[in-house]
């Protein structure tokens, strides 16, 4: 059928995501850091999207279209939704193993045992003159080539302030404090609750007295790292 839709301009387009969150049936996404139109059933045609865009990017075009399927986008922004601890819904999560790397199979890059925040003792080998890296649980599933990109030469420790219920500021601080740490990169995802881990990294390094370097990386619930 022929009718009203929306028509983005990749050229003109900046990637800044505002017409997708502007838009309430979820037709539009952020794919390779453009807008995308993703399904022509997901669109109503009624352009909540275009005062959005600050870069004009977005108009109407009248075109040959599969209808609107209300039952569709319902469908679609379900799995969108937020679980109750404010993770993204199980679209959100999915991802290519091509477009990330994870095409085969790879060896781990860990370089020591245990992991997790809660485990690690205050004071170890392995830790000296080492480039640490404090990462959310979420991140090594949303980004494809973690591994590669960040577990790769670091001693790595991983936590969920939002499932253990804990402040990691007094284990970490021990840990900077005990130990002749290079570095710090704290990776997290983009939802709230990844506040406390990036938090408790900011206070420990306070807490111990050192002057480390140290970094926050933040991935989007797509798989994108966020400047």
């Amino acid at each position: 059928m022929i009718r009203r839709i929306i028509n983005i301009d990749e050229e003109k387009c900046t990637g800044c995501g505002l017409c997708a969150k502007a838009c309430h049936e979820g037709a539009i996404g952020m794919v390779d850091g453009k807008a995308r139109l993703l399904r022509d059933d997901y669109c109503d045609g009624l352009g909540d999207c275009l005062p959005a865009c600050p870069a004009g990017a977005i108009s109407f075009v009248e075109r040959e279209a599969a209808a609107y399927d209300e039952a569709a986008v319902k469908e679609h922004m379900a799995e969108k939704a937020p679980l109750p601890c404010g993770c993204p819904g199980t679209a959100a999560m999915r991802f290519n193993r091509e477009d990330t790397g994870f095409a085969g199979n790879s060896a781990s890059l860990l370089r020591q045992w245990p992991v997790q925040i809660k485990l690690v003792p205050t004071r170890a080998p392995y830790f000296d003159h080492a480039d640490l890296l404090v990462a959310a649980d979420c991140t090594a599933y949303a980004y494809g080539s973690f591994h590669q990109e960040f577990i790769r030469n670091r001693i790595t420790v991983i936590g969920c302030p939002k499932l253990d219920s804990v402040d990691y500021t007094e284990k970490l601080t021990e840990i900077l404090r005990n130990n002749d740490i290079n570095s710090v990169t704290v990776v997290r995802m983009e939802v709230p609750c990844c506040g406390g881990i990036e938090n408790a990294v900011k206070n420990a390094r306070i807490a111990s007295g050192k002057l480390i370097p140290w970094q926050v990386v933040t991935i989007s619930t797509d798989g994108r790292i966020l400047e």
